[in-house]
């Protein structure tokens, strides 16, 4: 009966192994080693024949002589059909073996054809050069932009120093009617009337005195608002006001600060010369506030 389960044991992993085709049998690459020497160690079980057990004659009285004989028969034949068995699932084992090694084959990592490499390579290429042209861009853009915010500094520095510049601007528009005045009143003395020592010959001593007084009165005035003029003029300087009269060194004509009212012919000067001043003018910060009326020598 021992004999018989073993035998039954090696047919059954025999109808087993058969009902997978080895073509149609894919281990995975993690499990082909492992299962195949699993299937291995279970077929040389499976063909490895159990120890018999012993019966004692008493119990096993029946067994004639003749049984004997028919059970070592027996025995032999299953012993050798049990040996081909084995050999065969030894055989399939084999095979699962090679089948596995060669689905195994074409997973194992290789270099990928010339074509997939060139395909790599230009894909690689141009992606390098949308990076390269990215760069260019932003570089670009970033120069552009702290071109502009430079240009933005300047322009803003320019026009605070111009409102600091010209914020008195008005004021001053206003101030010059106010010092045309001041210089009118001066120029209405004549400069014989500020000497002391000039007493036109009279012989009347009273009205010498008079004369006098008068005089020094009238001298102490226009020293007062000599005075006061200078002090005007360098205050307004200060601030960038500045007053000019091309006629004091016979400037020659300029447009831009000075305006022609009349010409005439003035002996030893020559033409375009400004040989006298009707109204001075002004410059604020080098910015022409108003311009000068004179006369043009024309000789010609």
């Amino acid at each position: 009966m021992m004999q018989r389960a073993i035998l039954n044991r090696s047919r059954r992993a025999v109808i087993i192994s058969t009902r997978i085709p080895a073509s149609q049998y894919r281990p995975s690459s993690a499990s082909s080693s492992s299962s195949s020497h699993f299937l291995q160690a279970s077929f040389r079980r499976a063909a490895t024949p159990l120890p018999a057990r012993r019966i004692a004659p008493s119990s096993c009285s029946f067994y004639s002589t003749e049984s004997n004989t028919a059970t070592s028969s027996s025995s032999s034949s299953a012993t050798q059909g049990e040996t081909s068995a084995a050999e065969e699932l030894l055989q399939a084992a084999q095979t699962i073996d090679d089948a596995g090694g060669a689905s195994q084959s074409p997973q194992s990592p290789s270099s990928p054809p010339p074509r997939q490499q060139e395909s790599q390579a230009d894909a690689q290429s141009q992606e390098l050069e949308s990076v390269k042209r990215s760069v260019i861009d932003l570089k670009d853009k970033l120069l552009r932009s702290v071109a502009d915010f430079r240009n933005l500094q300047d322009r803003t520095r320019r026009e605070v120093e111009s409102a600091r510049a010209f914020a008195i601007q008005r004021f001053a528009k206003d101030l010059i009617d106010s010092v045309d005045n001041l210089d009118r009143a001066l120029g209405t003395v004549a400069p014989e009337k500020l000497d002391l020592n000039d007493n036109n010959n009279n012989n009347n001593n009273n009205n010498n005195d008079d004369d006098a007084s008068s005089k020094k009165d009238l001298i102490n005035l226009y020293d007062g608002l000599k005075m006061t003029e200078t002090i005007l003029m360098q205050t307004l300087k200060k601030h960038g006001l500045e007053r000019f009269d091309p006629a004091v060194n016979g400037e020659k004509f300029d447009p831009n600060l000075h305006e022609a009212t009349f010409q005439a012919p003035v002996q030893g000067k020559e033409d375009g010369t400004v040989f006298l001043t009707q109204q001075k003018g002004f410059v604020l910060n080098g910015r022409v506030l108003r311009a000068a009326k004179v006369g043009l020598v024309k000789n010609s």
